[in-house]
């Protein structure tokens, strides 16, 4: 767990199962650590809208969490529009909530720090 560690700076690991799926409470502590996201879905899914300027940086944004998701093997769902970008993360393989998932939307959020 990345309790030692700054969400931002942890790495993700493979998560199958059932048993990877946070419980509530636990999904209720990490939620602080990654402001501005709110959960989705009845609590399975992790999103954010992150507003830009203009085309160019929404989409040199699109392209550094592209790199991240690779860097990390966990890949959110994106809405890419003009000014903005709307991320979802939630974990298929658990059916619902991962640390991976807070993992990588706190290194969403440092893109645009």
């Amino acid at each position: 767990m990345t309790d030692l560690v700054p969400l931002a700076q942890a790495h993700c690991i493979p998560r199958r199962g059932i048993e990877h799926r946070l419980a509530e409470a636990r999904v209720r502590e990490l939620l602080p650590e990654v402001a501005g996201w709110e959960l989705a879905e009845g609590g399975k899914a992790l999103c954010r809208t992150f507003t830009f300027d203009d085309y160019h940086r929404t989409m040199a944004f699109v392209n550094a969490l592209a790199y991240v998701a690779h860097r990390e093997d966990h890949h959110p769902d994106l809405g890419v529009h003009y000014d903005r970008c709307v991320v979802r993360y939630s974990t298929h393989d658990v059916g619902g909530l991962s640390e991976n998932d807070f993992i990588c939307a706190a290194k969403a959020s440092a893109l645009v720090e």
